[in-house]
């Protein structure tokens, strides 16, 4: 039912409640929308636009503002234009939207630090802004672009249904200030929104598909949405952030777990070799990750609070990022200590220090490896097209073996003894390199050549907005294939400046493919959801 109008079905259970979901309670605003019927937990507060009544005014926008004293670029609520593509029927539609308050919301359940919560009594989803670290996560994960960055105050804030105003007797702000009545409060089933996302459906067509959150906001019209309409918003090539704290993280991170992974390879297969890299290799993976961490820190709002990362273990694919490449740095370090230690040291055994050195080699291999897999999984759980696994998976391991094999390479060089597997090493990660340009390179062209393949749009921006980045990435790899033709064939004076060549332009090209994974990771929102 409608805020004013009469309840004919229960709402929430009256349990254990925080002192806010108390008040609201006692609100005559409560006991209006809820008189003298049993609570019941299947239900919860949910936003009704009526889209017939929608003129686009922007008061909504307005009264959000003001009343919950937003930063100046700031909004909470947006109104954006929903327009069909269909000349014979033309048709266009003003989309007023806020946080849609969902039944299992992203936000809540990617933020590390707990910084969301779903009230138990209205089941508005509410930010915590003293909780909040600012990794701005859940601007990723959710698919509404509802969570607001604000630099001002290094945090994530968000619509909360004006809680405290509903609290005190008051519709939110943007009931309040429409003047034709489009926004209104109404009470939801939950299964019944559960039963409506279950099929695939959509809030507005072009928009993100509602299976993923369970969003609880409804928009009613009596003439039908053309199904060929999208929002005005999604015609524009739009780069996202870049995010260069992650932009580096990844390389680095990725650098350091393929060097670690040959260096367990050599385990195996060439044990002189291994002892012989093994403490300039120990030294360069730990020093990676070093800088690839502080790096990531620096994309904090409040860092300070980044101990409490670990919180959302249990959901939050970001807390396992960060627990697991705290481990990988831990043995990574011990790892640099035990290699570096003096041979006679008498703390060991002289047969102990080798055999530590390769478990625990192997050891942070694997640590490694399920670091960079928690790494993937943080942009895979976004549910965006362009992060979807099989773009994800080849992008971050394919970087783990170019780099890893070329970096190895580039130790081993320098060594006469290991010139020959050195060469090795070029010959399989100049490979690598090439296989994994033409499979990027043949993906995105056959993407950009095919108008209902969803990562066309992502690639648009690659070929048309990002279009010097894109030549000068492919004439990176034609220098890389002229330079491996040389292998073999220049005085072994010259291999170290080869190998170091050929590693730098690799390493060039992974970096801008980080680049463009992030600006180029479009994905469906509301009308009016992105500021221009």
């Amino acid at each position: 039912m409608l805020l004013g109008e009469q309840q004919e079905l229960p709402f929430a259970e009256r349990f254990a409640q925080t002192q806010a979901s108390s008040q609201f309670q006692q609100s005559r605003f409560y006991r209006e929308l809820i008189p003298d019927r049993q609570p019941n937990p299947g239900e919860q507060l949910a936003f009704q636009v009526n889209l017939d009544a929608c003129t686009g005014c922007k008061a909504c926008v307005s009264a959000c503002h003001s009343l919950n004293g937003l930063d100046e670029d700031e909004t909470w609520r947006d109104v954006g234009l929903l327009i069909g593509h269909d000349p014979e029927t033309p048709y266009q539609q003003h989309i007023t939207t806020a946080c849609h308050h969902c039944v299992d919301p992203a936000c809540l359940n990617g933020c590390p630090v707990l910084a969301y919560e779903k009230d138990p009594v209205t089941g508005i989803v509410r930010h915590l802004d003293d909780q909040c670290i600012g990794c701005q996560y859940c601007v990723l994960t959710c698919p509404y672009d509802v969570p607001k960055y604000s630099e001002k105050r290094g945090i994530v804030r968000k619509c909360d249904m004006c809680f405290n105003r509903l609290a005190r007797d008051e519709a939110p702000a943007c009931v309040q200030a429409c003047p034709s009545g489009a926004i209104t409060i109404q009470i939801v089933s939950l299964n019944s929104v559960v039963a409506a996302t279950a099929e695939n459906e959509r809030l507005v067509p072009g928009t993100f598909k509602s299976s993923y959150t369970q969003p609880t906001t409804a928009y009613v019209s009596r003439k039908p949405i053309p199904e060929n309409a999208r929002p005005i918003d999604q015609s524009r090539l739009r780069l996202e952030p870049a995010h260069w704290p992650l932009i580096v993280m990844l390389v680095l991170t990725q650098m350091a777990t393929g060097l670690v992974v040959t260096t367990g390879a050599l385990t195996f297969s060439d044990q002189t070799g291994f002892k012989m890299i093994i403490g300039s290799a120990s030294l360069a993976i730990c020093t990676m990750l070093a800088a690839g961490l502080a790096a990531s820190i620096l994309h904090l709002g409040r860092p300070l609070g980044a101990w409490r990362a670990w919180l959302g273990l249990r959901t939050s694919w970001m807390s396992r990022e960060i627990v697991a490449f705290g481990g990988f740095f831990g043995l990574a370090l011990a790892l640099t200590i035990v290699a570096w230690l003096p041979p006679r040291s008498a703390l060991f055994d002289p047969s102990v220090q080798p055999n530590l050195l390769v478990q625990g080699t192997r050891i942070t291999a694997l640590v490694g490896i399920l670091s960079i897999a928690c790494s993937a999984m943080i942009y895979i759980d976004t549910q965006r097209p362009f992060w979807a696994w099989p773009q994800v998976l080849p992008k971050f391991f394919g970087s783990v073996i170019v780099t890893g094999l070329i970096g190895g390479a580039l130790l081993t060089v320098c060594h006469k003894e290991l010139v020959v597997l050195s060469t090795r090493l070029l010959t399989a990660g100049l490979a690598a390199f090439l296989l994994l340009a033409v499979w990027e390179l043949v993906g995105s062209l056959y993407a950009l050549h095919r108008k209902q393949h969803l990562l066309r749009a992502a690639n648009k921006i690659i070929w048309f907005r990002l279009t010097h980045l894109a030549y000068l990435r492919i004439t990176s790899v034609a220098l890389v294939t002229a330079l491996g033709l040389l292998i073999n064939r220049l005085p072994a004076g010259f291999q170290f400046w080869l190998t170091l060549s050929i590693g730098i332009l690799s390493s060039g090209w992974i970096l801008g493919e980080r680049y463009i994974f992030f600006v180029s990771s479009v994905a469906p929102r509301m009308p009016g959801g992105v500021a221009p």
